[in-house]
C-alpha cells in the first residue's frame, strides 16, 4: 500500500491573509489575529488588556468598523466596543462572559484551475492512505473527493482542530482501507497549556490483509509568523507530545504506525528532535529506495531547508517499506515555475495545486 502526506493549501476558501502573493500584508494580519484572539478569551478585560484589544483591532482595520479587508469582528450578543461619534472607541465588555463574539479572517475563493491541479496530484499519487493537511472541513474534503477523484476515496474524515482559520487535518482512504477508529488530540495539554495548533488526528484503518495501521496526521506550528524562539518552542512541545502518543500506541499493541504531515521544520532541527531522534520512527526519505529526483525538499523551491513534510514509519512499517518519493508536478518551481516538470495546465503560480509537494511511502504488508 502507499501512505502519503499532502498539504493541499485549502480546497475552496482560504483566508485572504494567507495569500503568498501578498505575504508582506498578510503576515502582520495573522500576528494581530493571533494576539487579539488570545486577549478576547481573557476572563477579565483589565485596562492593559483593553489597550491591547484596541491596538490589535487597529492593526486589523477593525477599530472603526466591524468589517475590513482581511478580518471581521462578530458581535453576536452583547457588545465588545462602543464607537462614539467623535471617533473615540472604548471596550465596554468587562470580560469574556459579557459578550458573545469573535474576530474571524475573511476568505476568498481558491482558483478553480488550482483546485483541478490539486485533484490531479492526488489522482497521479494514487495513495491508499493520504494524510491531508489544510482542509477546511470534512464536508469540503468529501465534496472535493466526490467531485474530482472519481470515487477513489470513499472514506473521508476530518475532525475540526484548534486553528480558528479553518485549517484542519484529515484523511482520505480507499475502499479497501476502511476507517475503523479515530481519536482527536485537540485538548491535549502539557505544563505550558494546550499543545496542538491544529490537532494530532489519530486514524486507524484496516488493510485488505486485516492489519491495523494507525495514521497520526499533523500540522505543526508555522515558522511564517511570530517570533522564532516562541514558534520553535511550540513545535518542540508538539513533537514531544506526538512522540508520547506514538509510544502509547506501541505499548497498547499497535505496531504499524505512520506519523505524517507538515511538521514545518527540517530533519536536523532542534524542535523536531523529540520525534525524529527520540523515537524509533524512520523518515521514508532516508530509505535507500526513496527517489526525491535530486531535491530533498517538499515546499517552495524544494531545497534541503524546505524539507517540511514527512512520512515517518514505525519499525514494522519500515521493514516492509520498498521505497517512496516526492510528487512535485503540482508545485510552481521557482520564480518562473520551471525548476522541475510541472503540469501543462499550470501557466502561473496561482494555478499550482499547492505550494507543497506530496510525499509518499510504499509498504508491502
Amino acid at each position: 500500500m502507499r501512505i502519503a502526506a499532502y498539504n493541499v493549501e485549502n480546497l475552496f476558501n482560504r483566508a485572504r491573509a494567507l495569500d503568498p502573493r501578498n505575504w508582506a500584508a498578510g503576515r502582520p494580519v495573522l500576528e494581530a489575529f493571533e494576539a487579539v484572539t488570545a486577549l478576547l478569551e481573557e476572563p477579565a478585560y483589565t485596562e492593559e488588556i483593553q489597550r491591547g484589544i484596541l491596538r490589535e483591532l487597529q492593526r486589523l482595520g477593525l477599530r472603526n468598523g466591524d468589517t475590513a479587508r482581511y478580518a471581521r469582528l462578530r458581535q453576536n450578543r452583547g457588545r465588545l466596543l462602543r464607537r462614539a461619534r467623535d471617533g473615540t472607541v472604548h471596550v465596554v465588555a468587562g470580560g469574556r462572559a459579557d459578550w458573545i463574539g469573535w474576530v474571524e479572517l475573511t476568505t476568498e475563493r481558491c482558483d478553480e484551475l488550482a483546485l483541478a491541479n490539486t485533484a490531479r496530484v492526488l489522482r497521479d499519487l494514487r495513495a491508499d492512505l493520504v494524510g491531508v493537511v489544510e482542509t477546511e472541513s470534512r464536508l469540503a474534503l468529501k465534496r472535493f473527493a466526490d467531485a474530482t477523484l472519481a470515487g477513489l476515496y470513499p472514506h473521508v474524515m476530518v475532525v475540526d482542530g484548534n486553528d480558528e482559520r479553518g485549517i484542519d487535518v484529515g484523511v482520505l482512504a480507499t475502499a479497501d482501507h476502511p476507517l475503523i477508529a479515530q481519536r482527536s488530540h485537540v485538548d491535549d495539554v502539557d505544563a505550558t497549556g494546550r499543545v496542538f495548533s491544529r490537532d494530532c488526528a489519530e486514524y486507524h484503518v484496516r488493510t485488505p490483509s486485516g492489519t491495523t495501521v494507525a495514521l497520526l496526521v499533523n500540522h505543526f506550528k508555522s515558522k511564517g509568523y511570530g517570533g522564532k524562539v516562541a514558534s520553535d518552542a511550540i513545535r518542540r512541545r508538539q513533537a514531544s507530545r506526538v512522540a508520547e502518543i506514538y509510544r502509547d500506541l506501541v505499548a497498547r499493541g499497535v505496531e504499524h504506525v505512520a506519523v505524517v504531515g507538515d511538521l514545518n521544520d527540517t530533519p536536523d532541527s532542534e524542535p523536531l528532535a523529540p520525534l525524529l531522534t527520540g523515537t524509533d520512527l524512520r523518515d521514508v526519505s532516508a530509505h535507500p529506495g526513496f527517489d526525491d529526483d535530486g531535491r530533498p525538499g517538499t515546499y517552495g523551491s524544494c531545497t534541503a531547508r524546505n524539507k517540511l513534510d514527512y512520512v515517518l514509519l514505525s519499525p514494522p512499517l519500515w521493514a516492509a517499506c520498498t521505497g517512496g518519493g516526492i510528487l512535485r508536478r503540482g508545485v510552481w518551481g521557482g520564480r518562473n515555475g520551471r525548476l522541475w516538470p510541472i503540469y501543462d495546465t499550470m501557466t502561473a503560480a496561482v494555478h499550482a495545486g499547492s505550494d507543497h509537494a506530496a510525499i509518499f511511502a510504499d509498504v508491502s504488508l
